[in-house]
Order: structure tokens, then C-alpha cells, then sequence
């Protein structure tokens, strides 16, 4: 007998991804549920002196000192912890990073149906660069973004600091 080979089939691209939703002020934001490692609620991270503002601190969860950005700070949002302030722990491949965010709300699938391009804003210190789509879902709109590129973005001070710190 004969044994019968098939080529391996292509796999299709996504038609949907999902997405953790989350709160930075008014506003309602989506980031890939793959970079997402846990979700904690918000402890104070331990400081590091001369660190930028939106550096909090750092964190040792499980072993793994990971540092603390500051979302709302990084969006100009200085807001007070409140019991839903959360901390969103993220796998960026060969690092950990938290970001402190406002609120967690929901894991969402998301459609092609469902994303419109992000418009391309620019001017001098206004980079938009990260924001990789709007989402709208019902009455709701999310800005989606690529975290790892918002947190590389040289505004924030942050790509030296967070590759030492991990």
C-alpha cells in the first residue's frame, strides 16, 4: 500500500483576536490579550530614585522583579489609587512589565467588522504612533494599542529604564 501525503493546509488568518479592555480616565483602551501575563490588583511598588515620573517602582512578584509604569501618568491623567486601580502584568518576550491603569474592565473578541485604521495625528511631542486601530463594540469605543511600542516611545523616558530594570 501506498501511503497518501497532503500537502499541510495554510492556516487562515484570524478573523477575530481578543482583547483586554481597560480604563485610563474617561477613556477606554484594548491592548492583545497575548502580551497580557495576570492582572493584579495595585500595591505600592518600592521606588527607585532618579527614576522618570512614570516609573513607579518596582515589584517582585513571584521572584521576578518586574518595574511599574504608570499609565495615567503617561497620558497626563496624575489620578488618585482608587479599589479598581489594577495593575496589568505583561509578557513583552524577554521581560515583564506593570502598567497601573485606572480599571480593568473585560476581555472583548474583537472582528475585522469591528476595527476602523487609527488616524495618523502628528505635530511636534505628539506621537500616536502605538495606537493600532479603534475598536467600536455597541456604544462603546476602544482605542487599541501596541503596549510594547508606547512603552519603547522615547517621550516617556522609559527604554533605558526598563530594559536595566528587567
Amino acid at each position: 500500500m501506498h501511503a497518501l501525503t497532503t500537502a499541510p493546509t495554510p492556516l487562515a488568518p484570524a478573523a477575530s483576536a481578543e482583547y483586554l479592555s481597560f480604563r485610563l480616565g474617561d477613556e477606554e483602551y484594548g491592548i492583545g490579550i497575548r502580551q497580557v501575563q495576570e492582572i493584579r490588583s495595585y500595591e505600592v511598588p518600592v521606588g527607585i530614585p532618579n527614576a522618570p515620573e512614570v516609573l513607579r517602582g518596582m515589584l517582585d512578584l513571584r521572584g521576578v522583579i518586574t518595574p511599574i509604569v504608570d499609565l495615567r501618568l503617561a497620558f497626563g491623567q496624575a489620578a488618585p489609587c482608587t479599589p479598581q486601580t489594577g495593575v496589568i502584568v505583561l509578557n513583552l518576550g524577554e521581560r515583564l512589565v506593570g502598567v497601573v491603569v485606572d480599571a480593568v474592565s473585560d476581555v472583548l473578541e474583537l472582528g475585522e467588522q469591528h476595527i476602523r485604521p487609527a488616524p495618523r495625528l502628528s505635530s511636534p511631542g505628539f506621537d500616536t504612533s502605538f495606537v493600532t486601530g479603534i475598536a467600536t463594540v455597541e456604544q462603546r469605543m476602544l482605542i487599541l494599542m501596541d503596549i510594547a511600542r508606547l512603552l519603547d516611545n522615547p517621550a516617556l523616558g522609559l527604554s533605558g529604564a526598563l530594559h536595566a530594570a528587567a
